[in-house]
């Protein structure tokens, strides 16, 4: 937990301020908006730390998006730019492509094709810009730890505001901010698989904060099975090895 959320707000806030300052001076923010607690505290960051005229929000369903209420409240709430692309017929296209070429499309192939497809989504939106754009990266510390995000998919981006908190510290930021409580405390969820993540992983997002924060997993199943996704992960947040001549 933050000890003190309003000093580490406003650092987080001039932080950004100095990266934009010094890596896209009067250029826009561009992050995909989900309608989860991640993209929520991101996109009214942004908004305070560079006004909600330099941020667009992009909404991607992928055809139908049983939430996507909760996505367009994100956009209201904060007052940022939005623009929706459905992501749908580009999604379809591809793995029938990738059919017809005699490609194997398993259950996570099939799952990891969008936030890929809405990764080049958000490059493509930011490029277009006439001031310029950066991708933003909306992952936090706990899903990066265990490696629950897709390589080159949500992982990617150019900046990160959230990479350093845990689930619960983010919760604490948005509620500090007064964001909505829906979104704020929302099971999170990729919306692709038809699971929370918390169902997917087999734990909850509390053991395993407290585990990366102390070490303490009572359960031992449990620690074995983090332990074991933060070590076949780690390729997921370390730069790309190369040979050195």
């Amino acid at each position: 937990m933050l000890k003190d959320v309003e000093k580490t707000v406003n650092e987080l806030i001039k932080w950004t301020q100095d990266y934009f300052e010094k890596n896209g001076k009067n250029c826009k923010a561009v992050l995909g908006i989900s309608g989860g607690k991640d993209s929520t505290v991101t996109a009214a960051l942004l908004a305070k730390a560079l006004g909600p005229d330099r941020v667009v929000g992009v909404l991607m369903p992928n055809g139908e998006q049983a939430d996507i209420d909760d996505a367009k409240q994100v956009v209201e709430v904060t007052g940022i730019e939005h623009k929706i692309v459905n992501i749908g017929d580009t999604t379809k296209a591809l793995i029938n492509n990738l059919t017809e070429g005699g490609s194997e499309i398993t259950d996570d192939v099939r799952i990891n094709i969008p936030p890929r497809v809405r990764m080049t989504t958000l490059y493509a939106v930011a490029q277009g810009l006439k001031e310029g754009g950066r991708v933003i990266n909306t992952c936090n510390r706990s899903e990066d730890y265990i490696g629950y995000s897709t390589k080159f998919g949500d992982s990617a981006g150019d900046v990160s505001l959230l990479a350093g908190f845990l689930v619960e510290e983010v919760r604490q930021i948005g509620d500090y901010l007064g964001l909505p409580a829906n979104l704020v405390h929302k099971k999170p969820s990729d919306g692709l698989c038809g699971l929370t993540d918390e169902d997917k992983i087999g734990f909850t997002y509390d053991t395993l904060d407290k585990y990366i924060a102390t070490g303490i997993c009572e359960d031992e199943a449990t620690k074995s099975k983090i332990d074991r996704m933060h070590l076949l992960n780690l390729h997921k947040l370390e730069l790309m090895p190369h040979f050195e001549l």
